[in-house]
């Protein structure tokens, strides 16, 4: 559980918090929020973000759903362990860590932008576990969040150069924070105060300056992950924000590596659609349990 210095500042009604124990030296200790009743759904946050990134979802799915929703190594309130890997390989190992040893079977995952690939790559990885994956706005195109704006570009420029790059990633103001984020909403005041705050508490813990700027350099393993999805045995729906960063380009290539896919476009929306329109996604989760 997370020390009293470092509890999250936000409550889920109806959820509580739990830790899956490191299996070995290069492992860290596992966070997740669980709410609700019925078939296991597992939630997959997006980059520079956690488990209450699902805040306003979990509520709305949780009278369908066991829900479990994880903080991906390294971030939220998961351990950080010194010299660990972010990468995608990496970061599923932390999902299929979730699913076999809490022994989850008939799981639909839900992955939001990482978590949308590592949703996918899980599913390919443990369809015996797998029963459906939505994975709404796929992170896995070259440039990423850098796409959103210019503010963004500069942002994620200074925390990849070498050198200076672990310095910027530890100095987050909490205005360039809000503004980064709100590139990824159709809606701006869809981001709440309360969460931006979250979210600055968890990027002054110690190291976490690390995690964020690996998780940028990881970028290329989130691309290179695509070529899992033909491997994929579950049902899959895709679900794009209408203004999402990925371009029509993007999603037609995505659609072609899983034809059999359901599509969904969400009109007028962004990258952050749990932020944003958990109710479209509340539906359609709700639509198949």
């Amino acid at each position: 559980m997370p020390s009293q210095e470092s509890r999250p500042t936000i409550h889920i009604p109806g959820t509580t918090s739990h830790t899956i124990a490191p299996r070995g030296a290069r492992e860290g200790t596992l966070r997740y929020l669980k709410a609700g009743t019925g078939a296991p759904l597992v939630l997959l946050h997006t980059v520079r973000t956690q488990a209450e990134h699902f805040r306003l979802l979990i509520p709305l799915i949780a009278d369908r759903y066991t829900v479990y929703a994880l903080d991906l190594p390294g971030m939220g309130y998961s351990e950080i362990v010194p010299g660990a890997s972010y990468d995608e390989p990496a970061m599923r190992a932390g999902v299929e860590r979730l699913l076999t040893e809490l022994d989850l079977h008939d799981v639909t995952l839900v992955g939001e932008s990482m978590g949308a690939v590592l949703a996918l790559t899980t599913a390919a990885d443990l369809p015996e576990r797998v029963r459906r994956v939505v994975a709404v706005n796929t992170y896995d195109f070259p440039g990423g969040i850098a796409r959103s704006s210019l503010l963004a570009r500069v942002v994620v420029s200074g925390v990849l150069t070498p050198g200076v790059g672990p310095v910027i990633a530890g100095v987050e103001p909490r205005a360039v924070l809000s503004k980064v984020l709100q590139g990824g909403l159709g809606d701006r005041s869809a981001l709440r105060e309360d969460y931006v705050d979250e979210l600055r508490q968890v990027g002054a813990r110690p190291g976490y300056p690390t995690v964020a700027r690996a998780v940028y350099q990881a970028l290329p393993s989130l691309i290179a992950a695509r070529s899992r999805y033909p491997e994929v045995k579950a049902p899959v729906h895709l679900v794009y924000g209408e203004k999402d960063w990925s371009r029509p380009s993007d999603r037609e290539a995505d659609k072609q590596l899983l034809p059999a896919a359901d599509f969904t476009q969400i009109p007028k929306a962004g990258h952050f659609i749990a932020l944003e329109r958990p109710d479209v996604l509340a539906d359609l989760l709700n639509a198949v349990a």
